[in-house]
């Protein structure tokens, strides 16, 4: 397994950018799927996007599409997550996770590695 950790979360006003991070220790990076989710105090945890093992693919769920992008430096060991035009619905603490199961598995929160979390907060 990997272990995960996050950064890069804070205060924004609304239409704002943030840009999270997530580096992993331990082997075999880039044979995992990696990418984020969310959860927003009382409701469940979301799914936000996710990587592919190589980068070649990403997927977004429709709230942040257009808006959010996910990439990775395999090299580095490291996801990251730019969020643009931030609304105040997007406000939560978001995670990393990795996944060697499978795009489908990763989707349904079914991964290997979980990090600590890191806030975001979106003012009006």
């Amino acid at each position: 397994q990997v272990q995960l950790v996050e950064s890069g979360g804070g205060l924004v006003q609304a239409g704002g950018s943030l840009s999270l991070s997530c580096a992993a220790s331990g082997r075999s990076f880039s044979s995992y799927v990696m990418g984020w989710f969310r959860q927003a105090p009382e409701k469940e945890r979301e799914f936000v996007a996710l990587s592919s093992w190589g980068g070649g693919s990403t997927l977004y769920a429709d709230s942040v599409k257009g808006r959010f992008t996910i990439s990775r430096d395999n090299a580095k060991n490291t996801v990251y997550l730019q969020m643009n035009s931030l609304k105040p619905e997007d406000a939560a603490v978001y995670y990393c996770a990795a996944s060697k199961q499978g795009i489908t598995a990763f989707r349904r929160a079914l991964c290997d590695s979980w990090g600590q979390g890191t806030q975001v907060t979106v003012s009006s």
